[in-house]
């Protein structure tokens, strides 16, 4: 579904030359969950806009189901880290999850009834008559996520979307991302700088180096698909293999040289 191939990111100005992604390559399969995480500073967030056509690249390329990214394609939708800065203050919850499908051509009873399914789908009902500020942040955070499930996306881009939220909240929503990922079939890409969200969450981590970034290994993560807060993250398991992603992060800080790609560490 992505395709990411030699990926680049210089960034240039007064004098400065920032190379902040070199040579990024990896691929996301159809109806995959797939977190990345670095260390920080690394170009998690340049990344992601990069694929996600916000940013042009300066060398490499971006496929989505085939087709070259060239600026934010149809088939895809971000949710933001900053959710505050996301969604719009003086439109109700339920304008704000409309809103993407306006440039659809879709009339006013199927935009109702997609803005009605994705708040559903997140909990949030009987939200849509009530104004952002009116709602807690984690609430705040489900209307955006809401807003890019009603776009109807192949691909869901998610910049440490639970970064801002307490940890109650961020356990809550992460079992949310899993269950709407799993009934959606949404091809996810998930970036956070919590190791032990990207165990948790993914069914593969992508382990970025130190900037500027490459990939330094690729995790398969064989946990159990049915995964909640109390057994997944007690099991011997689960903490293996966050510390080996942990490991693998701080030899990245110290510029080691990768151990491998694709495979799930030793048990």
């Amino acid at each position: 579904m992505l395709d990411v191939r030699g990926l680049r990111k210089v960034y240039e100005g007064a004098g400065r030359h920032v190379e902040a992604v070199r040579d990024l390559t990896f691929t996301v399969e159809a109806g995959e969950l797939v977190c990345l995480v670095g260390p920080s500073g690394c170009g998690k967030t340049t990344l992601l806009k990069c694929v996600g056509g916000l940013l042009e690249p300066t060398g490499g390329e971006v496929y989505l189901a085939g087709r070259k990214v060239d600026g934010p394609p149809p088939g895809m939708a971000f949710v933001f880290q900053e959710y505050g800065r996301s969604l719009f203050p003086w439109m109700r919850v339920g304008q704000n999850v409309g809103l993407p499908l306006r440039q659809k051509g879709f009339d006013r009873g199927r935009r109702r009834a997609l803005v009605a399914d994705a708040l559903a789908s997140v909990g949030l009902a009987d939200a849509a008559g009530a104004y952002p500020w009116q709602l807690s942040g984690g609430m705040q955070q489900r209307v955006a996520i809401a807003r890019a499930l009603a776009y109807e996306p192949e691909v869901l881009l998610m910049d440490e979307p639970f970064a801002a939220v307490d940890a109650q909240t961020r356990a809550d929503l992460e079992d949310l991302v899993r269950r709407l990922w799993r009934e959606r079939g949404i091809t996810v890409l998930f970036v956070t700088h919590d190791i032990d969200e990207a165990v948790y969450l993914g069914e593969r981590v992508v382990v970025l180096s130190a900037s500027p970034t490459v990939v330094r290994e690729q995790l398969k993560v064989d946990l159990p698909a049915e995964r909640n807060q109390l057994s997944t993250r007690v099991a011997p398991r689960f903490a293996e293999l966050r510390t080996h992603v942990y490991e693998q992060i701080q030899a990245a800080k110290r510029g080691a040289v990768t151990a491998g790609t694709d495979k799930p560490p030793p048990h």
